[in-house]
């Protein structure tokens, strides 16, 4: 005998009449930003009002040739211990029933302690909500619906560790973000999430900045450890939909890049960065203040340096080494210090625009080099990869990893960047710090 759940969602989170469903979610429906298809993404589970189309954008970035779809989700009804499946055949929606892996499913009870609690399930939206946007969207898979109650996020990793070498598995992270708040302190503790989200670093996390904060963190983990990349997609909240800023609920997607995120922007976005120093430099000009559409990857924080050169010379070089900022403020606020604030040049003049080169070097995160003497420093950078910043008392000085075409030498390179510094050329002390970076390169 098949069993059947029934839905306990439909006709208040989203409609229970098959047609207007069906037009509702095919109403989401927008061109991808990017070819990319990946196999995990994280996706809120409010009514479809208010984000059903940031729960389509993230289920429709998943590679359309999966068969299983791992759903994680908080419990809002009831709470138990540990990870909770489903013991059902079948899950009934709108638009047709969805089958469940029932043989993963055992093996999640056996392998990973996860107990069957149909209670558990009964009444619970945010695995359901998620269900005929993945029909929709995926067509013929199966699903393998997890409650997530009083549980560490690390059984979560392994489980997403253990299942990924399957091609044919995905993972559907279901969260959304804050819960009543105004409308600016919304968008402020959003904003904090999204960065422990985007830079994997969970310290401080409350159960406040999203209900569903375990399996985000058990997502995040193992994108660290593969060193994967999670990249946003979009971020809203309620008051976009209601108008009432009062007391709002923050929504946010983001899809499991199996590289790293500046890698991702180089491959996908390298025009779009190109054109948009462009557009900046000529604004000084005309005056035009342009709004630019953006992908939401930029509003990732991030530091850059802008690069012009004009008949192979340098013409202005202004950049960040450490990250505070969106990215793409980031580059704007480089692209017109390069044409206009670099102290070493006169500012670039109109009739010099069509003649300028543009590069742009997007930079990771800084790390510290441990060395006992500047011989073992120079035996731990690596040439024509390695960029390298030197700090020590006032002095201070940075080469990105472009400059070693022109200083090939390790000794030479580190002198050069001495004298930059307003060091001598055989300083050296026992503050003396280094740290290496590495840079994705736009020109």
């Amino acid at each position: 005998m098949i069993t059947v759940r029934k839905p306990a969602a439909s006709g208040t989170f989203y409609t229970g009449n098959p047609s207007e469903l069906s037009q509702q979610i095919a109403s989401f429906t927008k061109e991808n930003n990017t070819d990319y298809k990946s196999r995990a993404v994280i996706v809120p589970h409010a009514g479809y009002i208010y984000s059903g189309r940031l729960a389509f954008e993230g289920i429709n970035q998943l590679d359309k040739n999966v068969k299983n779809i791992f759903i994680l989700a908080p419990s809002h009804k009831v709470w138990f211990d540990g990870i909770a499946v489903s013991s059902f055949d079948e899950w009934e929606t709108p638009i047709g029933n969805i089958l469940l892996n029932k043989e993963i499913t055992e093996e999640l009870v056996q392998k990973f302690g996860a107990s069957y609690n149909d209670d558990a399930h009964a009444l619970e939206h945010s695995i359901e909500v998620q269900i005929p946007i993945i029909q929709s969207v995926l067509g013929n898979v199966k699903i393998i619906p997890i409650l997530v109650a009083n549980q560490s996020s690390d059984l979560l990793t392994d489980i997403i560790q253990y299942y990924w070498e399957n091609k044919e598995n995905a993972f559907v992270i279901s969260s959304d973000l804050s819960h009543y708040l105004t409308d600016d302190n919304a968008k402020k503790l959003d904003n904090i999430t999204a960065q422990m989200i985007e830079k994997v670093n969970f310290k401080g996390v409350s159960q406040e900045q999203a209900c569903g904060i375990m399996g985000i963190i058990g997502l995040s983990n193992f994108a660290k450890k593969n060193s994967f990349s999670l990249i946003r997609l979009d971020m809203i909240n309620s008051g976009f939909v209601t108008h009432d800023i009062s007391n709002v609920v923050g929504y946010g997607t983001w899809f499991l890049y199996e590289g790293e995120r500046d890698e991702y922007i180089k491959e996908y976005y390298s025009d779009f960065i190109k054109e948009l120093v462009l557009t900046v430099i000529k604004s000084h000009f005309d005056k035009t203040q342009k709004q630019i559409k953006y992908p939401q990857v930029l509003d990732e924080i991030g530091a850059c340096f802008v690069t012009l050169e004009k008949n192979g010379k340098l013409r202005g070089c202004i950049g960040s080494i450490g990250a505070y900022q969106p990215l793409i403020n980031d580059i704007a606020d480089h692209a017109a210090g390069a044409a206009f604030q670099d102290p070493r040049f006169q500012p670039v003049t109109e009739d010099e625009v069509k003649d300028l080169m543009i590069a742009v070097s997007i930079l990771s995160v800084p790390e510290r080099i441990e060395f006992e003497n500047e011989e073992d420093l120079l035996n731990k950078i690596v040439p024509n990869a390695d960029g390298l910043i030197i700090h020590d008392r006032n002095y201070k000085a940075v080469y990105l990893p472009s400059v070693w075409k022109e200083i090939p030498d390790k000794k030479d390179f580190l002198t050069s960047l001495k004298l930059k510094a307003g060091m001598s050329a055989d300083y050296f002390s026992n503050t003396f710090e280094a740290f290496r970076f590495k840079t994705v390169y736009i020109k």
